[in-house]
């Protein structure tokens, strides 16, 4: 048998350059979502290539990928840019965030393991410390994580697949009014009724939850930043 073709045992059949193309992708998709870059910001492969330790071929296929995905523009005479959302875009990406992620924590109140229930409580814990500590980032951090463990606590790898793509960091990362307390106030008490209501298996409650969790947040955001443009 060729060595070449043992596809059960779980070495990975990647290729050096597609190794780095992932790489190079995953952490610049991540600096775009936490929001390192700010709107506007022109991205040149010649930065972007030492940063990541790429060629720039490989750089540039990266950005063709981003760019299709919708987390940079790329403009003749203006090159690559970091994305700077409409009012109008940030509102659709925002409801829609609502939408899905809804729909995901009715899911994940159905569906939750025991332990993913239990990881969920901790999560909640951890935010309330950092709230009563004054801890922003940590806050923050537990913000993100309880989030991604109610989408994962769904199982629902559609829904999932859908909310991945949706740009929302990017939006939160242009609107966020950073003269405004941190957390919002609320934020917490409505984290801690989303996991009451995956606690006791309740999806109607989680559903309901989420929605005026996220959408509160939306209507903060955008209420401070557009001047009532939003509702």
């Amino acid at each position: 048998m060729n060595p070449k073709h043992h596809d059960d045992t779980g070495v990975s059949d990647k290729s050096p350059s597609t190794t780095r193309h992932s790489q190079a992708y995953d952490g610049l998709r991540s600096l775009l979502q936490s929001g390192t870059f700010a709107p506007g910001t022109r991205l040149t492969e010649a930065d972007l290539t030492q940063r990541f330790g790429v060629s720039r071929s490989t750089m540039r296929a990266v950005l063709v990928q981003l760019t299709q995905e919708g987390y940079v523009t790329s403009e003749v005479n203006r090159g690559v840019r970091t994305r700077n959302f409409t009012v109008e875009e940030a509102l659709d990406i925002l409801e829609a965030r609502e939408t899905l992620e809804s729909a995901l924590a009715g899911k994940a109140a159905e569906r939750a393991t025991e332990e993913e229930v239990e990881a969920l409580r901790r999560t909640v814990q951890f935010m309330a410390d950092c709230q009563a500590s004054g801890d922003q980032a940590g806050y923050s951090q537990g913000n993100r994580t309880f989030h991604q463990q109610v989408k994962r606590a769904a199982h629902q790898q559609t829904l999932a697949r859908a909310y991945d793509t949706l740009l929302y960091p990017l939006v939160m990362r242009q609107y966020r009014d950073l003269t405004a307390p941190h957390p919002r106030t609320g934020s917490l008490e409505e984290h801690q009724a989303i996991f009451l209501a995956v606690l006791t298996r309740n999806p109607d409650a989680a559903v309901a939850a989420m929605r005026h969790h996220v959408g509160s947040a939306r209507r903060a955001l955008l209420l401070r930043s557009t001047q009532g443009v939003a509702e």
